[in-house]
């Protein structure tokens, strides 16, 4: 993503960590499943499959490189299913923020909206101030400029999929209900966990 920070040979080397992991726990639960049907063998398959996408992706950030890993198209448990050609796609974001600074959020919003009482506390203030901020800039600029909004990013991710075209408000009413792993054609995740936490590294 444009706005986020280019990630460092140590996120690279805890990617690649991830995956040895996600193997282990692939083998273990595929060596002694329970049933024919056993689900840790999918979750163990999925994991491995989120894992290696998540060095795939950073492999080719770094040292412009990639791996033989084909996860999308697989034919496996959890692999894309959808079509070559997909006459749609739906494109699906979730960003996490905490509310690091309530007084620096209020504060932006009263800039913008005068009927918020200037200064007004509570959990009321804060979800006024966060519908001003939101009706005003649009998701990417928030993300750009959460510090200045007094929010903190956590965890984020977007999922692009192969979708049937729809008409107009087709889906509104449960727009994130039919989420399908298996038309999934690309995800990037961003996280703390993939941070390498020794300085030494």
């Amino acid at each position: 993503m444009s706005d986020a920070a280019q990630p460092t040979i140590a996120e690279v080397r805890a990617a690649a960590e991830a995956v040895k992991a996600a193997i282990d726990r692939h083998l273990e639960a595929v060596s002694s499943p329970s049933a024919a049907d056993d689900p840790a063998v999918s979750a163990a398959y999925e994991q491995l499959a989120t894992a290696a996408i998540a060095y795939d992706q950073l492999l080719y950030e770094v040292y412009d490189e990639v791996t033989p890993f084909e996860i999308p198209g697989d034919e496996g448990p959890g692999g894309y299913h959808g079509p070559e050609q997909p006459e749609a796609i739906s494109v699906l974001i979730r960003r996490d923020y905490h509310v690091a600074d309530p007084k620096r959020l209020r504060a932006q919003a009263e800039r913008l909206d005068e009927s918020l009482t200037p200064g007004g506390g509570g959990t009321s203030g804060v979800n006024a101030a966060i519908g001003v901020l939101f009706g005003e800039y649009e998701p990417d600029e928030i993300a750009a400029r959460s510090e200045e909004f007094g929010l903190e990013e956590a965890d984020s991710t977007l999922w692009v999929a192969a979708a049937e075209p729809t008409e107009p408000g087709e889906w509104l009413p449960e727009p994130f209900e039919h989420a399908d792993p298996q038309m999934l054609i690309c995800r990037f995740d961003v996280s703390e966990v993939y941070d390498d936490e020794d300085p030494d590294d």
